[in-house]
């Protein structure tokens, strides 16, 4: 018998198939007086622990005039309490053996520090600063406000296809607030108040709007004092109101296009709503991006790039979000080949998965790396941490660290292509050609 590289790649992937039951995350979780959600994971095999907040507030939640308050809450609350002097937050942090960061979403704002076990008190001392104590002030805004200001210029307006997703939503959704980018409008920063900052900090970043995961080597009794110490007499906010938007689906191709003055070679990217990153088709169509364009041997890295040539770069990814997502495919064109070359390129592979099955062998491909991602994903205590706070937050169930395989695994050839054909279809996409900005001077 004859083994070509593909049969033994897959033999390979099939050993590294891990049951799941190996793989169960112990946790324990319960709610303080005031709303705190609270998610203890006790792993006591390496001398370190992670404290970390997810709060649950994010860009949509802005006022469609006032963009960009969630991520820059994500700097702001840097900028010291009552009890940290201004700047000194990421000092004391370091100089106690640690590790710390923050990032923000469309859907939620995250803070985490990681310190060698014996700081455990510090870590949930600092994150309790943060909540109870924040200073918001003139000084404090304006500094970060030239800070997102630059961060603005260095990752989006400067950046050679920096503006591609924020135009591709700009299209995508009309209704949700997903419609702007997480970063936001440096004129609603410009324009916002010391009073706009404070509102914002008072209705989102209370107790009851946050979920707070311990993780790694700490005595469990230990810890449950600590938080009730610390946490427990932070006054509990006013209920969060989470607003819903419903798009009109899309009827007919949308076909836009932007102008960047940072690259040379166009790209093509066609958008697809789909729907929130808990549902099942999620995961089908998670599926479908890996097929299609993850790895040297996925179809259309194969075909646009090696193949044929026609395409200097493919890819194709699920932009799962809370309420919806953004089903993303594009490319850029390689040599004399057009942006339109790659669009019925792409069709004909779309086309593909929404007649045929798969084969047995790319499913088993499939489902070997998903199985592989998902044990990476929670190899260490920060993994652990920030998928524990992420299911509780985002998908309403924390035991997602422990049986989200089961879902992956419930997922057909069957069902890839009955997901392609639902949401895949030319008539309810986005067409945005990204091209170079022409320079129209003399």
């Amino acid at each position: 018998m004859k083994f070509t590289k593909l049969h033994i790649l897959g033999v390979l992937m099939s050993l590294m198939f891990i049951d799941s039951n190996a793989q169960q995350v112990s946790y324990e979780e319960y709610d303080l007086d005031n709303g705190l959600h609270v998610i203890l994971h006790r792993d006591n095999s390496a001398p370190i622990v992670v404290t970390s907040v997810m709060y649950h507030v994010g860009s949509k939640d802005e006022n469609p005039d006032k963009t960009g308050f969630a991520h820059f809450f994500e700097h702001l609350l840097f900028e010291g309490t009552e009890n940290i002097a201004r700047g000194d937050f990421f000092k004391i942090v370091s100089s106690n053996g640690g590790d710390n960061n923050a990032n923000t979403t469309q859907d939620r704002t995250y803070y985490y520090e990681l310190f060698p076990s014996n700081n455990l008190k510090l870590g949930l001392w600092l994150e309790s600063e943060r909540l109870l104590h924040p200073v918001i002030n003139q000084i404090g805004v304006d500094t970060q406000k030239e800070v997102v200001q630059e961060e603005r210029r260095l990752r989006v307006d400067n950046s050679p296809y920096g503006q591609l997703v924020e135009q591709m939503f700009k299209n995508l959704f009309t209704k949700h607030p997903y419609n702007w980018s997480v970063i936001g409008s440096l004129d609603h920063l410009a324009s916002a108040t010391l009073e706009d900052f404070k509102a914002f900090n008072e209705i989102y970043y209370v107790p009851n709007n946050a979920t707070l995961v311990v993780a790694g080597d700490f005595e469990t009794d230990e810890a449950k004092g600590l938080i009730e110490s610390y946490f427990g007499p932070i006054p509990r906010g006013k209920d969060v109101v989470k607003k819903t938007y419903e798009e009109d689906p899309i009827t007919s191709t949308i076909q836009t296009s932007f102008e960047d003055p940072n690259i040379q070679i166009p790209l093509i990217l066609l958008g697809y709503r789909t729907p929130g990153q808990a549902s099942r088709d999620a995961y089908a169509l998670n599926m479908i991006s890996t097929y299609l364009s993850d790895g040297q041997s996925s179809k259309l890295q194969k075909r646009l790039v090696d193949d044929k040539q026609m395409a200097l770069q493919i890819f194709a990814f699920n932009y799962g979000l809370e309420d919806y997502g953004a089903y993303l495919l594009g490319g850029l064109p390689l040599g004399e080949n057009t942006m339109d070359d790659l669009i019925v390129e792409i069709d004909d592979e779309i086309e593909k998965l929404k007649t045929d099955l798969i084969s047995e062998n790319d499913y088993q491909k499939l489902l070997n790396k998903f199985e592989n991602d998902f044990v990476s994903s929670n190899s260490s205590v920060q993994g652990i941490a920030n998928s524990l706070a992420r299911y509780n937050v985002l998908y309403g169930d924390t035991d997602l660290i422990n049986t989200q395989l089961e879902i992956i695994r419930s997922i057909s050839r069957e069902d890839i292509r009955a997901v392609a054909q639902k949401y895949l279809n030319a008539e309810s996409r986005v067409e945005l050609k990204y091209i170079p900005k022409q320079n129209t001077e003399e």
